[in-house]
């Protein structure tokens, strides 16, 4: 009898094994200890977003959205300095990055597109 379900590699699983066969989950931290009613209540992904904040945890569109910020404030900065070379360059890599934001983002965060005229507006909104 053959097996007509397709076999698929589980990356995570193997790698969580593969580092429980080498002792790393010996001795962790509240190893044994009952879990809080706290992590036992609620919704499973308000719970693990809050532990992952707690661990210092930044999902990568976070992060985007702060390189996002500081360049249109160096952007704009520039540009009322009178150094206004490659200032449309400069907006299209933003632009792009605001793109890879808007994918990775919930859609109520997400931010439409950036040009020179509405660049001061834009750095207000992404402050």
């Amino acid at each position: 009898m053959t097996n007509d379900k397709p076999q698929y590699n589980d990356l995570i699983g193997d790698i969580v094994k593969e580092y429980a066969k080498t002792g790393g989950m010996d001795n962790l931290p509240g190893m044994g200890k009952p879990l809080s009613e706290e992590y036992l209540s609620g919704d499973v992904l308000q719970n693990f977003q809050r532990i992952a904040k707690e661990q210092g945890y930044k999902p990568y569109w976070l992060e985007l959205q702060h390189v996002i910020r500081d360049d249109l404030i160096k952007l704009n900065t520039d540009i009322q300095a009178g150094k206004k070379k490659d200032s449309e360059l400069r907006l299209k890599q933003i632009n792009d990055k605001i793109f890879k934001y808007n994918q990775q983002c919930p859609p109520p965060m997400q931010k439409g597109s950036v040009r020179l005229e509405t660049l001061e507006a834009a750095v207000n909104r992404w402050n």
